[in-house]
């Protein structure tokens, strides 16, 4: 059990009933003074938890009283004496004669009020805390920042070193940084559960969990060697609730000089936890959808089988490339590409192994393109690449390493060793024949035609 602090300032008529008081008693430890200047700097310095003084120092000390719970030891004059002691904010007083079982009791009763009125300051900052926290929330709609704005919050009523809010997804049984601290646009980032412990143990035990140590701790038994280097000492996971659902957690770590969060703290963010819930839910939510809304997007411009965009979508990138083109004279090529005598594939090997080759050949192609390149499926076996800021000279060169790279390439799903070849029409605007960007298209595809009509596994460029 830790020690009461005392601090007692004491002239000779008291010092000795005080010093055989305190031998007696184990759960205080005395701190002696004999003059009001030292006393005054240590309550000052080192708060204890009651002070003990002989009544004609009360005057001399009266500034540090009103903050300090103190108990009077009066000697003469006691009516007189009790009230200038009262007049002075002296908590209590015993006069003569002094009786230990009086000084036991007052002393009970002082460090009682304290921890009561500590308990209750404690309260009232959480409670103006958890108010700052719900205006800081009502004055935005973005879920953005409503997330950032908690945990910012959270940093600045406690010290810590990372404090982050993650949300958890169940159905994949993953979980993702919505918020952090120390980087508003560190967000999205996929934590691999097994790899935090601490956040498992939240999420079966729906409690929080607290690891007073890392380097001792058996919850971080399998992590240990990856957490130490970090100087992380001590790590808080604090459970959001939404209708008996964790919808998140409170994620704290700090590397502070002592080894765990204390009990007002944990008290504090429980509370925050509880008054921010509902605005989390509705953050997370919001975030669901738009991460739905951009699955969907992106499945809406995707071919199904080979994961690059889909002829809709290229259709809609061409008419905006070939209109910069056409607004600042500026070259755009376009490259039609077909897999040569991909049917004799299919029938010789099955559609299934066919699919898996268009896959593989998409993939290639997607290395193989710029990022500034739009690469598309334009359907069945035929692929359509645009070009921009790129003449005919360049497309040549660009259609050519593609075909020996496919050449090259062994595909995987072929069982034995074949070369699968390609043909592609190359066609360049600006081109006294091509005014559209369907022209473009169509002229590319002409091109196609004439590479194989020519023999295949060749590029040919439009009207050349």
């Amino acid at each position: 059990m830790k020690r009461q602090e005392i601090a007692v300032l004491a002239d000779e008529k008291n010092i000795l009933f005080l010093e055989d008081f305190f031998s007696k008693r184990k759960g205080y430890r005395p701190h002696y003074f004999d003059r009001p200047s030292l006393f005054i700097k240590f309550v000052r310095d080192n708060p204890p938890t009651a002070a003990v003084l002989s009544a004609r120092y009360v005057k001399a000390v009266s500034e540090i009283l009103p903050s300090c719970p103190s108990i009077a030891l009066i000697s003469k004059d006691i009516e007189k004496t009790i009230k200038e002691a009262m007049a002075r904010k002296v908590h209590c007083y015993i006069y003569t004669p002094f009786m230990e079982v009086d000084l036991e009791h007052k002393l009970g009763q002082v460090t009682a009020e304290k921890r009561i009125l500590s308990a209750l300051e404690s309260r009232k900052k959480e409670l103006e805390s958890v108010v700052d926290l719900m205006h800081l929330i009502s004055e935005t709609l973005d879920s953005k920042e409503l997330l950032f704005r908690i945990v910012r919050k959270i940093s600045e009523l406690i010290s810590v070193t990372r404090c982050s809010i993650i949300r958890i997804d169940w159905r994949r049984m993953t979980a993702f940084v919505v918020a952090s601290f120390e980087n508003p646009s560190f967000r999205g980032v996929e934590l691999d559960l097994n790899k935090y412990p601490e956040i498992l143990a939240a999420l079966s035990s729906k409690k929080n969990v607290i690891v007073k140590n890392v380097t001792t701790d058996p919850i971080m038994s399998g992590v240990r060697e990856t957490i130490s280097p970090l100087g992380i000492r001590s790590i808080l996971v604090v459970p959001i609730f939404h209708r008996n659902s964790i919808i998140g957690t409170l994620f704290l770590r700090t590397s502070r000089a002592q080894n765990s969060f204390s009990e007002s703290e944990i008290n504090l963010l429980n509370s925050l936890a509880r008054a921010s819930s509902n605005s989390l839910y509705n953050a997370f939510l919001f975030e669901q959808v738009e991460d739905e809304k951009a699955r969907l997007e992106k499945l809406s411009i995707t071919d199904y089988l080979t994961g690059i965009y889909n002829i809709r979508y290229f259709y809609h990138r061409i008419s905006e490339e070939f209109s910069r083109a056409q607004r600042y004279a500026s070259s755009l090529s376009c490259l039609m590409l077909d897999i040569d005598h991909f049917k004799k594939i299919n029938d010789t090997y099955g559609h299934k192994t066919g699919d898996l080759i268009l896959k593989e050949f998409a993939s290639l192609l997607k290395k193989s393109s710029r990022k500034s390149d739009v690469l598309a499926r334009y359907g069945g076996e035929e692929f359509i690449l645009l070009l921009p800021e790129t003449t005919t000279a360049g497309a040549v060169c660009e259609a050519e390493r593609i075909r020996l790279c496919i050449n090259k390439h062994v595909f995987k799903s072929l069982k034995t060793r074949r070369e699968i070849t390609i043909s592609v029409g190359i066609a360049s605007y600006p081109h006294p024949r091509i005014k559209t960007h369907d022209d473009l298209i169509a002229s590319a595809d002409t091109a196609l035609f004439a590479a194989k009509n020519s023999g295949r596994n060749k590029a040919a460029i439009y009207d050349n």
